[in-house]
């Protein structure tokens, strides 16, 4: 029979099911053999022959048969599973059932009323009638699941056979799964040959999975962390004996996977990859599986004594989702070696695309790749102290600042804005990053930003300098974080270039004028992050960073204007009155942008019409970190929170929307958007003398002044002794130049660490969701289906 014929008769069949108004009894083979035994549609195939429409319908109208369709496709799958899937004809059912249920689930979940369904017990249907057995019958979920599992290692399906003898098949429920992971990596020696077929068979059903995983999209966001996914909850249980080979096996056909096409310049325009797609379903199944609210629960990280073993055996036995607990108790350093190396060349890959544009295939799921290494580096703490171990962090360094700096204009990416960001922030919290970015930076990917010579460091800076400057006015939030990240590094910076210290200054430029001081409950605590930086690199790095002294030195203006901020009513209400008509004020007419890197390209916003998830709201910096002092030896301690806020912390509480957290007004006065300013909440906020005042004495300009008290003076001398406009000879004598005894008693170093809170992990859990609705287009699993968990919005 003829695709055509085939596909003819599946509409038949569909047309037939939406017509009938009748119950269409179980054990009536020939009718609904029709869906699943002579045709041969592909998964494309399915979407179209089955419209939205009618799947509704059937679900209104006859609601008995919508039930039965999916009682007997998940029987079929049972079967297969159980039979081991020898013939063809045995394949090709298990494949059409698997492509239906991927169409009709979004249609289960969407209505409250049927989303106990799959939970459920189907009486007596299918088992001869006789209730006997329904005692221990199993809901259809579980037998779903179950069955997905088991084809998942099913030999000549989806793994290879060991058989030497052809005619015999494997028993399916004989085999050791552990001995057919699917390629070699974390506790896996052999890679399999590769197959076109298995790997394809692999998608389908990591499709199916991924479907059934979905039902959390249904439902709106809420912090509870009780509300566990129960489809995810049993699918990573004991009861799925296949969990460990699977989970490896995923880990390790996505840290394996090299898109160049083997090593070979322009391979990939020879031979299509059938391996990407897979690679793709499995990065989304793994990052679902291991959503998993850390902040509520006993920490899964476990730090034991290193034993055999691939996993770590050391108690405690940590989390009852599997996956979660494999993940955090990987730890011989060769898996980490392979895992991190994997992950460092997929995220540089789209880079590798700006070297010699179509020499590679450019991969598209970087976003997946960023949730899982969150994922790895914040569920397993010997991970991410391997990371940090070697400057290979800034292989995923690298990577994070070219998406962070090439998105920060598109707001339909402010999704992947936001975890490069929090990535950074979790690396951080430890001193060895900081260590790191003081190694230079010589790999020349084309970025639009000033060109510079100098550190990892510098880079970091200037991006975040450029996001902060020219972003989306929706990544507002993010600037506490940007500025955290930057405190947190700061006294490990041996030696700042000319350029990131003059964006430093240009930042507290920007961020001191009165107007913006004064327009929002909370936008001085951005000058207190830039305060910090420059007296822990002054107190901590005064050696190298004469370049920074010297951009101090030059603005100095700014810090007397700050030690003078008038906190009168009048001089408050002339600032305010000034920033109505005031242009916006951060721009680049005086951050001396020098040419931007050869070959990049300027950073656009998102085309007109593109889709995008919202987001909810970020925690503020204070619920995201907390603080640790570090101690002479280099050991961190963990500070009380006070009782009474310090202004640095206090935030208002406010109502949020989108990716707003409670930073107030925005940047750009101009553009006049519905926002949510922290004074929406709580009536008409207003800047009062006493408030400046009460933040205006904490500001820390003792270390700065005391410095310019010390170095202007002999700055000038300088010049008019040699009558010198020159840079260089100024620079020579900084260099020089020591404040030994001279400064303040060094204050303490203070970290701010991120930790685990339920916000982030719900803010993790929609942002996941938001890509893999958006990244599943071919077939289009979710569109039109009526989400909950985000909105989908037109840009």
């Amino acid at each position: 029979m003829g695709n055509g014929d085939s596909k003819l008769n599946f509409r038949k069949a569909v047309i037939q099911l939406t017509t009938k108004t009748q119950p269409v009894e179980a054990t009536d083979d020939a009718f609904w053999d029709q869906f699943w035994v002579d045709t041969a549609t592909s998964v494309q195939d399915v979407f179209a022959l089955v419209p939205a429409a009618e799947i509704r319908a059937v679900r209104e109208e006859s609601p008995s048969n919508l039930a039965t369709l999916c009682y007997k496709a998940v029987e079929k799958l049972v079967q297969g599973a159980e039979s081991g899937c020898h013939s063809e004809k045995e394949k090709q059912i298990v494949l059409n059932c698997s492509r239906l249920l991927t169409r009709i689930l979004p249609y289960i979940f969407e209505d409250p009323d049927w989303r106990g369904f799959f939970w459920s017990t189907v009486p007596g249907a299918g088992r001869g009638g006789g209730d006997e057995d329904d005692e221990n019958a199993r809901p259809l979920a579980e037998s779903l699941l179950l069955a997905v599992a088991d084809l998942l290692f099913c030999p000549e399906f989806t793994v290879q056979s060991h058989r030497k003898n052809v005619d015999t098949a494997e028993d399916i429920h004989a085999i050791d799964s552990c001995e057919y992971i699917w390629e070699a990596g974390v506790g896996f020696a052999h890679s399999p040959p590769p197959s076109f077929s298995h790997d394809l068979n692999r998608t389908e059903l990591l499709k199916l999975l991924l479907t059934c995983f979905s039902e959390v999209m249904y439902l709106p966001p809420s912090s509870d962390s009780s509300n566990t996914n129960p489809w995810v909850q049993f699918f990573c249980s004991t009861e799925n004996r296949h969990a460990l080979p699977l989970f490896t096996s995923l880990l390790n056909i996505i840290c394996a996977y090299d898109p160049v096409g083997y090593g070979i310049p322009y391979n990939h325009l020879l031979f299509s990859d059938y391996r990407e797609p897979l690679v793709e379903q499995a990065a989304q199944v793994l990052i679902v599986t291991l959503d998993y609210d850390t902040s509520t629960s006993s920490s899964p990280t476990v730090d034991g004594t290193t034993t055999g073993t691939v996993m770590d055996d050391a108690d405690p036995p940590g989390p009852d989702n599997l996956f979660v607990n494999y993940l955090s108790r990987i730890h011989r350093e060769e898996d980490f070696q392979f895992i991190l190396k994997g992950m460092a060349r997929l995220l540089s890959n789209p880079l590798l695309q700006t070297y010699l544009p179509n020499s590679t295939k450019k991969i598209q799921f970087h976003q997946e790749l960023l949730v899982l290494f969150w994922k790895l580096c914040d569920f397993n703490k010997k991970f991410l102290f391997f990371v940090l171990k070697s400057s290979d962090v800034l292989d995923i360094l690298v990577p994070i600042l070219y998406f962070l700096n090439d998105a920060r204009a598109d707001q339909s990416r402010v999704g992947l804005t936001h975890i490069g960001v929090f990535i950074l922030l979790l690396l951080s919290g430890e001193r060895n990053f900081g260590v790191r970015l003081n190694k230079p930076y010589s790999v020349r990917v084309p970025m639009d930003i000033p060109v510079f010579t100098g550190t990892h460091a510098d880079l970091l800076i200037i991006v975040f300098h450029k996001i902060i400057t020219s972003g989306h006015q929706r990544l507002q939030p993010l600037f506490d974080c940007l500025l955290t990240i930057i405190v947190n590094v700061s006294p490990y910076l041996k030696s700042l270039s000319m350029v990131a210290a003059n964006k430093l200054l240009h930042l507290l430029e920007a961020f001191s004028t009165t107007w913006f001081l004064f327009s929002t409950v909370q936008n001085h605590h951005l000058v207190f992050f830039l305060l910090e930086v420059f007296n822990n690199i002054i107190q901590y790095q005064f050696d190298g960073n004469s370049n920074l002294v010297y951009a101090i030195i030059r603005k100095r203006n700014v810090f007397h204007q700050l030690a003078n901020l008038p906190t009168d009513l009048q001089s408050i209400q002339k600032a305010l009155q000034r920033k109505k008509k005031a242009p916006e004020p951060i721009s680049r007419t005086n951050s001396q942008d020098g040419v931007s890197m050869e070959g990049s390209r300027p950073a656009a916003p998102a085309e007109p019409g593109t889709l995008k998830a919202s987001l909810v709201a970020t925690p503020g910096i204070d619920k995201l970190t907390e603080k640790s002092q570090v101690s002479e030896d280099g050991t961190m301690c963990s500070l009380e929170p006070e009782s009474s806020q310090s202004p640095v912390e206090g935030s208002p509480p406010g109502i949020v929307s989108d990716t707003e957290s409670w930073s107030g007004e925005s940047l750009h006065p101009k553009r006049d958007r519905r926002r949510l300013s922290s004074a929406s909440s709580i009536g008409q906020w207003n800047p009062t003398p006493e408030w400046v005042v009460s933040w205006k004495s904490k500001l820390p300009l003792q270390t700065i002044m005391r410095l310019l008290q010390v170095l202007v003076p002999q700055v000038e001398k300088i010049c008019i002794d040699k009558g010198l406009t020159d840079e260089s000879e100024i620079l020579k004598f900084l260099q020089h130049g020591t404040l030994v005894g001279l400064l303040p008693v060094p204050h303490p170093i203070l970290i701010r660490k991120y930790q685990a809170n339920s916000s982030t992990a719900m803010w993790f859990r929609t942002y996941m969701w938001g890509v893999i609705y958006l990244r599943n287009v071919d077939p289009p699993i979710w569109y039109e289906t009526d989400v909950k968990l985000f909105e989908i919005q037109r840009v």
